[in-house]
């Protein structure tokens, strides 16, 4: 690591000490963060489709310009409907988040099942069923858990990045402190 890096480690203290403040105000209020976030998604899907659209049209000659404005289009409508509708967007995304559980946790259980002569298999089961278990639960409590869901996810990502980043901070100030 770099000497000059070192010498700025109250730049990343500040950013874990930020992030993990951020991450406990989400988890105060996950409804907020969770509605906050629908927005931000829909502000951000609105970008990247006027972007596609400018796109398509900076290279109209291309054959497939059809296919890659209708995709701007789709971002566009998208981030409008989830900015207009943040209820039914944070919903909507968490009815997908625990598919993506009820299906992710399925296939490990399915391949934890064909490898039953490798020892511990039966963490991946375990895991499978768990994430099956979450995934339903989450599915069975909508719309209620589409309120708070990505709300939590977002203060739980947000500790965590703020304590490596504060983690970070506190090595660069030790080896600062350590360097000639």
């Amino acid at each position: 690591m770099t000497p000059l890096l070192a010498t700025h480690w109250k730049r990343f203290y500040i950013l874990g000490m930020i992030c993990i403040a951020l991450g406990v105000f989400a988890l105060i209020d996950t409804s907020l963060a969770t509605l906050a976030s629908v927005i931000m998604l829909g502000l951000l899907l609105i970008i990247a489709g006027m972007i596609q659209i400018y796109h398509s049209f900076s290279v109209k000659e291309w054959s497939s310009f059809i296919f890659s404005f209708g995709i701007g289009v789709l971002y566009c409508i998208g981030g409008i409907l989830l900015m207009k509708e943040p209820v039914t967007g944070s919903i909507f995304l968490t009815a997908f988040i625990a598919l993506c559980f009820i299906l992710g946790g399925a296939m490990r259980a399915i391949i934890a099942t064909r490898h039953t002569d490798l020892k511990r298999w039966w963490v991946m089961l375990l895991s499978g069923l768990l994430s099956m278990l979450v995934g339903a639960a989450l599915y069975i409590l909508l719309p209620w858990s589409g309120l708070w869901v990505l709300g939590t996810l977002l203060g739980i990502d947000l500790i965590f990045s703020g304590a490596s980043w504060l983690n970070f901070g506190m090595i660069l100030k030790q080896q600062n402190e350590n360097s000639p």
